[in-house]
Parts: structure tokens; sequence; C-alpha cells
């Protein structure tokens, strides 16, 4: 993309509107829109907004902050009116004086990016599997807690009432430019998951803010709320957003080796064997909400153990059986709830680590770690994903490669507002609560 085709694009299509969108440090998409007369300067990198309003930015007297377009992101929102449609282009964040801003996950990423290429590859390629939820809205347009399907995994409709909701997103999606490679009922009742082509890490963090968007819009104009919490329901599966990870040096996989034990090369071994060392410590991350923990139990194919297999589901680490330019790893522990840049930035820093020292994976895992004792675990070597979000910010805190890829600023904020909602949960009193203990006492 470059200025004067996105301007041409913007005259023939009768856009009125651009939205500027960023994430916040939480994962939040948000948006500066401006008319079309302004969008001349928004090329030019002149937008400016107070970043002191987004929490986790920077303090009220260095407020000011620049919105730079990626161009390459161009896109016209196909659900807008033709009377006068809506583009977006997401944007870095940038300083007055012209230089990144460090808090700006989607800049972080991409210096965690360039550390990676000082090694010698070419690119870090996501695959990214989010499962989102989908229940009915009330008459005012509220999000109940009822589901709009009874269906399983696979199935059709009219056990799943979702299809159509799900059509219509994968509709938008591909117009949009999305390669989509499935769509499907998941395993809990009004559980949906969407699956769409692997890119390189920055367009695919890019892609699943866009899906995200997506999905909400077109489910409420199909009178439901989509959700992308972890685990909005007691006793089913939570959503998960297996994270399928691969290094290319050119156009070869460096994961690849035809010659090696499971046709997997050393540095997809090490990178794996950095990604078991640092699981603990980047879970914060990856699983960054109170709520994310209540999925990462026995019981409903969530891992809850830092372990890995070429067979078994029950792992952090699977290793899908697909080779050649295919090979890759996917760490299954990630939810949706996650800043997908911030996520992307760990499990890379984590697994360069695993390259850097030549680190070696434990042997697999090939049985079912849930049924096995906790001695059994421990004598096979294997770790306790954290359980509680205080106890992953504990373990964060410690690791110095997952620090010094957030980066001072984003590792202070964060940890600093996550420990507010940790305590927030810890002294709240919850309906559990009163049901088992105001008779009882």
């Amino acid at each position: 993309m470059n200025k004067e085709t996105i301007l041409e694009m913007v005259k023939e299509n009768n856009v009125r509107y651009i939205r500027l969108q960023f994430t916040d440090m939480f994962g939040t998409i948000k948006n500066v829109e401006i008319p079309v007369s302004q969008l001349s300067k928004a090329l030019d990198n002149k937008i400016m907004f107070d970043g002191s309003s987004i929490e986790g930015f920077v303090r009220i007297e260095e407020s000011d902050m620049y919105l730079y377009p990626d161009l390459d992101t161009f896109v016209i929102f196909p659900w807008t009116s033709n009377k006068g449609k809506v583009a977006r282009f997401i944007c870095d964040i940038y300083h007055p004086n012209g230089t990144p801003f460090n808090g700006d996950p989607r800049n972080n990423l991409k210096s965690v990016l360039k550390e990676m290429e000082k090694m010698g590859f070419t690119n870090f390629n996501v695959g990214p599997e989010p499962e989102f939820f989908l229940f009915k809205l009330d008459e005012k347009g509220e999000p109940t807690l009822e589901l709009n399907d009874h269906g399983g995994y696979f199935d059709l409709a009219p056990t799943d009432l979702g299809e159509n909701c799900r059509r219509d997103i994968v509709l938008e999606l591909e117009e949009m430019g999305f390669e989509i490679e499935a769509s499907h009922h998941e395993v809990a009742p009004g559980q949906h998951e969407i699956d769409f082509k692997y890119q390189d890490a920055l367009k695919a963090c890019d892609d699943i803010q866009t899906f995200k968007l997506v999905v909400k819009t077109i489910a409420r104009k199909h009178g439901l709320h989509a959700t992308f919490m972890p685990k909005p329901l007691f006793g089913v599966n939570g959503s998960g957003m297996h994270a399928n990870l691969s290094l290319f040096k050119g156009k070869e996989n460096a994961f690849y080796d035809p010659k090696a034990s499971l046709e997997i090369s050393d540095t997809a071994r090490s990178f794996l064997a950095g990604i078991l060392k640092h699981a603990q410590n980047f879970t914060a991350i990856t699983n960054p909400t109170v709520n994310s923990y209540k999925r990462l139990v026995p019981g409903y194919e969530a891992p809850c153990y830092a372990a890995w297999s070429a067979k078994n589901r029950s792992p952090l680490i699977r290793i899908p059986a697909s080779r050649g330019l295919s090979t890759r790893i996917e760490v299954r522990s990630v939810d949706p709830a996650a800043n997908p840049y911030l996520a992307m930035a760990v499990l890379l820093a984590a697994g360069l680590d695993g390259i850097q020292n030549k680190l070696t994976p434990p042997e697999a895992i090939d049985q079912n770690i849930y049924e096995m004792s906790k001695a059994q675990r421990k004598e096979c070597g294997i770790i306790d994903l954290p359980a509680t979000l205080a106890q992953a910010l504990d373990y964060l805190k410690a690791d110095q490669v997952i620090t010094a890829a957030l980066g001072d600023h984003l590792f202070t904020h964060f940890v600093e507002a996550k420990e507010i909602e940790w305590e927030m949960f810890r002294t709240q009193v919850h309906p559990w609560e009163r049901e088992q203990y105001i008779t009882q006492y």
C-alpha cells in the first residue's frame, strides 16, 4: 500500500470516516476516528491524541502522543453503509520527538522481532486458533448468560444455532482479506472457533485484533454477544487461543529437518525447550486475567502442566503432524484475553533464549498427564503452570528474559495493574461463598 493507492480507494468506495486504531496494554482496541478530510494529515503522521487517558501509557504532563498509521493495514469495513463507509488503519504510537513509544505493545513486538533477526531468522510465523462464546442479548441489548445453542464439537444446524452467525463472520473476514482455514462449533455449548492462515507475527497479531472486532460486530447483528472471556461458564470447556509457532530463514522452515527424529530440527527442539523453561513465568502475559486460571484446570482439555508431546493433547506443547513448511509447535495455554502483541513477544523471547543457550527439551510425555499422580509428574520433571494470577505475577517478576522482552515501561505498568486486579478479586465476597457459608455458620 502507498498513499496514492489509499486515497484512490477511499474516493472510489465513498469512505467518509477513518478509524486510527491501536491497542492498549490490556489488549483492548482503542481508536481515534477522523473525517476523511483529515486523511492526508493522518498519512503524514500528524494526528495527535491524549496518551494520559489510556491506562499504562503516560503521565498527564507528557500526554501528547502521535499515531503513525501502518499503510499495509488499511481496510474498508464491509459492513458499513454504502452512503458513507468506514475504513481503518492500525497505528504505532510515537512521542512528539519522533521516537517510538516503548509502552506501545505493537512497537514492543517489533523490538523483539529485531532481536530475532539479529540471530539470523527472517520470520516468526504465528497461526492463532481463537475461540469464543455466543450469548443471547436481552431486550435492552445487554448480554445474558443464555446460550444460543446446545451444540458440541463439529455439530451442525439445527443443533448449532450459531452456524449462520459464524458463516457471516467468515464472509466478512474473507472480504477483508483473511484466508480462513476452518470454522466449526467447539466442545462447549455456544462455543465456536474460526481458524485463519498463519502470518508473520506482527500481521498475525493485527489479524487477531481485527478478528475480535469483526466477531463482536457481526454477532450483535444476529442479536448475540460474542465474548473472548477465557471461562465464562463453570463445568464446560473454556476458550483458548492456541498459538502455532515456527521460525523461518528466508523460504526455509528452521523447525523442519527431514533427517531428524520426528523430522523436527535442533532449532525447533531448543525453541521448545525455551518455552518450557519460561512457561510458568510468561503465563501472566498469555493468561492475563483472574478468570484465565479457571480455564487452566484438569478435565477441560486446557493444559495445566509444562510438558510436550507429538501425540498427546494434555501437555502445554503439542507438535502437530504436518511437516515441511508446516512444521510447527503448538502452545496450548494462551487464551484469547491475552494482548496478542505481548503474548507473541514473550513466547518468541522464551524460544530464542532456548536457541541461544542450546537448551534440550526433556523426554516427550505421551500419556494423559491428567491421570498421572503428583509423584509421577515430579518423577517425569513435569511442572505445574500457575494456579492463580497472583502466583503467575510472582513468577513473571523473577524472570529476566521475559521482563526484558516486555521492557521496563510495559512490565512495570502491567504488574501494577494486575496486582490491583488480583487484590480487588481477593477481597470481594463472591456468590459461591454465600451459598456455602451463610447458613452453615
